[in-house]
């Protein structure tokens, strides 16, 4: 009778330990979720094609380029997970957004809070010791999207045009980090990455638009004007596109391959972008949506290899 206990542990034992894992791994995998990782990869991607172009004579300083992303990931996953927070009410309430892990009650509000304060800070922190310059672009990125594109998803549908502001600038955290300043050079990417957000979002929230109408996002008009709005900033975002991508070429900065890339890439989004504006359907939308997730790194992919 006194070994029963002893037992008992021990038969329980295996049960117990995989059961530990698992719930680790369960609760790891809801906290990468909150960084917002398909986000983070296009941000990753523009920030490292500009810290290249910004190099001189294509000498990358690797041990910097690693310290940038590294920073910049951190301060993207914290406004990823921030974002959650301030949106848990409202993502409970969309089918899209229902299983994300604050909304479904996985990970507390503090927690979320406090895991993307964390993030946040130190990755500012991170980008301060490269310069002052990439850390403040950082910082302003941060805040901005928070404080003003976060909550004017719920008051109007220019929030579009104002998310696309801190939206656009990975480019210019990658360029600061690698030469310390702004040019010209570096303003035509964050131009390009702007332009390409409003049809790459306008797919988004047609696809959703009842999602968000049911969580009281007015991220379109009513429907009065919402055809015209969700026409002009898919296909007129698009078609500017062509001239704004043909700039590296006209400057000097990339050669032949990159235009001829850059010509067919931007008519192939065209494209799209015109069939979704002038034939609104959530099929329509969605090939939409995919070309413009093929659209932005192949780009920038071009841009580095054809960088003169």
């Amino acid at each position: 009778m006194a070994t029963e206990p002893t037992t008992a542990l021990l038969e329980r034992a295996p049960v117990s330990a995989p059961t530990r894992a698992t719930a680790v791994y369960a609760t790891a995998l809801d906290y990468w979720a909150l960084t917002k990782p398909e986000v983070n990869f296009l941000v990753l991607i523009t920030t490292t094609a500009a810290f290249y172009l910004a190099s001189s004579n294509g000498a990358v300083r690797f041990l910097t380029l690693i310290h940038t992303l590294v920073g910049t990931l951190f301060v993207a996953s914290g406004a990823g997970a921030l974002n959650q927070f301030l949106e848990r009410s409202f993502d409970a309430k969309m089918r899209r957004t229902v299983r994300r892990s604050v909304a479904a009650g996985r990970v507390s509000p503090v927690n979320a809070l406090f895991f993307g304060i964390s993030l946040s800070v130190a990755g500012v922190s991170y980008l301060a010791a490269l310069n002052i310059l990439t850390a403040l672009l950082a910082g302003l990125t941060l805040l901005s999207y928070l404080l003003l594109y976060t909550p004017l998803k719920r008051v109007t549908p220019l929030c579009t045009l104002v998310g696309a502001i801190p939206g656009a600038a990975p480019p210019l955290i990658g360029w600061a980090a690698a030469r310390g300043q702004l040019n010209a050079a570096a303003w035509v990417l964050y131009i390009l990455v702007f332009l390409w957000q409003f049809p790459h979002f306008m797919a988004i929230a047609w696809m959703y638009r009842d999602d968000y109408a049911r969580a009281g996002y007015h991220v379109l008009p009513t429907q009065a004007s919402r055809n015209r709005f969700v026409g002009w900033q898919s296909f007129v975002c698009s078609l500017a596109l062509v001239p704004i991508a043909l700039i590296p070429s006209v400057t000097g900065g990339s050669g032949a391959v990159y235009s001829v890339g850059a010509v067919l890439l931007s008519l192939v989004f065209l494209y799209f972008s015109g069939r979704f504006a002038f034939h609104r359907s959530n099929i329509t939308a969605r090939q939409l949506l995919a070309s413009s997730i093929f659209y932005l790194p192949l780009l920038f992919a071009l841009l580095v290899l054809d960088k003169r």
